[in-house]
């Protein structure tokens, strides 16, 4: 089974970095596709990063395009999120999600991933 433990959230002004890290257990890591999502609450879970193996392709969202960078060390199975010139409006919980590469379709939707971290928030103040 699939264990997804997120970890380094906070509260940091605005302008501040932030990295996320996102350790998993029970899986081969360099054989899934793994993500980031935030959500905020009474909203709609959203697509923030994708990443699918540690040297490279990585698809970002418009919105945090060229602020946020994923890595990935499968050697340790822990994947990061490095957020750098944070907005107010990156403020949510931060979720960490896996799919077996054979099973994702290519699509930027949390729909499209069955193993989930518990969430951890990052709250920016302006």
């Amino acid at each position: 089974q699939v264990q997804l433990v997120e970890s380094g959230g906070g509260l940091v002004q605005a302008g501040g970095s932030l990295r996320l890290s996102c350790a998993a257990s029970g899986c081969t890591f360099s054989g899934y596709a793994m993500g980031w999502f935030r959500q905020n609450p009474g909203k709609d879970r959203e697509f923030v990063a994708i990443n699918t193996k540690s040297d490279g392709l990585t698809y970002y969202s418009e919105s945090v395009k060229g602020r946020f960078t994923v890595s990935r060390d499968n050697a340790k199975n822990v994947m990061y999120l490095q957020m750098d010139s944070l907005k107010p409006e990156d403020t949510a919980v931060y979720y960490c999600a896996a799919r077996r590469l054979e099973f994702w379709s290519g699509k930027l939707s949390p729909l499209e991933f069955d193993n989930w971290g518990q969430g951890t928030w990052v709250r920016i103040s302006s």
